[in-house]
């Protein structure tokens, strides 16, 4: 059996067909989720625009470390990823690559998560969950741990999604179910796993930035 005719499913007649609807469908996947997380930024400015010192005063309280370690865990994943993804286009002695590439990925995945718990059990150590006896007094500084709270949140659950994307791949590879060279399983998973990247990029200037200029 080919490599192809081991990749190609219903209900395409062939392989080229098949890898240019995946793309077509994780793009417009894509395309969906930056409007999503594109129209919570969009109330997180309006909010900040209304409540300047409010939002200031409470992004002070977000830890800028562990913030700052997250976002080098994740951009380093998103570089194993990328190698992955342009290992996979070579030749069949780069499978080792892949793999590898494929559970550091997952790896750093995990460890964004970890760290992210530790950040959140302070944050409710310091009562900074809106609501009933919430830290802060000035108004609208629960809007911006509202959002806080949500955005980062709804970024985990993308995030571990992608982590059982990745680790199913890897899986599938090491048993050798399904050939790395030209697995479109692949490429759709690395603009997955870059999705989230970028949207961690934009969250973080929003989330541990303000009120530290002055």
């Amino acid at each position: 059996m080919s490599d192809e005719s081991a990749l190609l499913r219903e209900p395409w007649s062939n392989f080229g067909r098949q890898r240019e609807a995946g793309k077509f469908g994780i793009w417009v996947f894509l395309a969906s989720e930056t409007l999503f997380f594109g129209a919570l930024m969009l109330t997180y400015t309006v909010c900040r625009v209304e409540h300047p010192e409010a939002f200031a005063a409470a992004g002070r309280e977000t830890n800028i470390w562990y913030g700052t370690l997250n976002t080098a865990v994740l951009l380093t994943s998103s570089l194993t990823m990328a190698i992955a993804a342009q290992a996979a286009e070579e030749s069949a002695p780069l499978r080792r690559l892949v793999l590898a590439c494929l559970m550091l990925t997952a790896m750093l995945g995990l460890a964004f998560i970890v760290i992210k718990g530790f950040e959140y059990k302070e944050d409710i150590d310091k009562q900074l969950v809106p609501g009933a006896g919430f830290a802060l007094s000035q108004p609208g500084a629960q809007l911006f741990y509202g959002f806080y709270w949500l955005v980062t949140g709804v970024h985990a659950i993308h995030l571990s999604i992608g982590i059982a994307l990745v680790s199913r791949l890897f899986w599938v590879l090491l048993r050798r179910q399904l050939p790395a060279k030209d697995n479109p399983g692949i490429e759709v998973t690395a603009l997955y796993w870059h999705l989230v990247d970028i949207v961690w990029i934009f969250l973080y200037p929003l989330i541990y930035l303000p009120g530290r200029a002055s």
